[in-house]
């Protein structure tokens, strides 16, 4: 059974950081497409940004380049590091497996919180 777990979220005032971790388990990692999806209160699920095997790294332009996604595949682990945060960043960030407009396995989330 394949099992995403994500962690690192809270509360940050703007202009501040918070690094994200998913850890997943029951697949050979390394081979997996690994996408951070975001939701915000009221509104649908959102694509944030994917990294494939082998590193290439995709973004949602309205980023603005705040966001990296990394991975290790040694941990089974990828990461969402994210600058520079806005209020509007406040959403619950789900990683998954898939691609952007495809969701195969997800984890229940972490709340990122943007206020001051």
């Amino acid at each position: 059974e394949v099992q995403l777990v994500e962690s690192g979220g809270g509360l940050v005032q703007p202009g501040g950081s918070l690094r994200l971790s998913c850890v997943a388990t029951g697949l050979t990692f390394s081979k997996y497409n690994i996408n951070w999806h975001r939701q915000a209160p009221g509104k649908g699920l959102e694509w944030v940004s994917t990294i494939h095997p082998g590193g290439r790294r995709l973004y949602d332009e309205s980023l603005e380049g705040r966001f990296t996604i990394s991975r290790d595949d040694a941990k089974n682990t990828s990461y969402l590091q994210m600058n520079n945060l806005k209020t509007e960043d406040t959403a619950l960030y789900y990683c998954a497996t898939g691609t952007s407009d495809y969701i195969g396995s997800r984890g229940q989330g972490t709340q990122v919180t943007v206020s001051s």
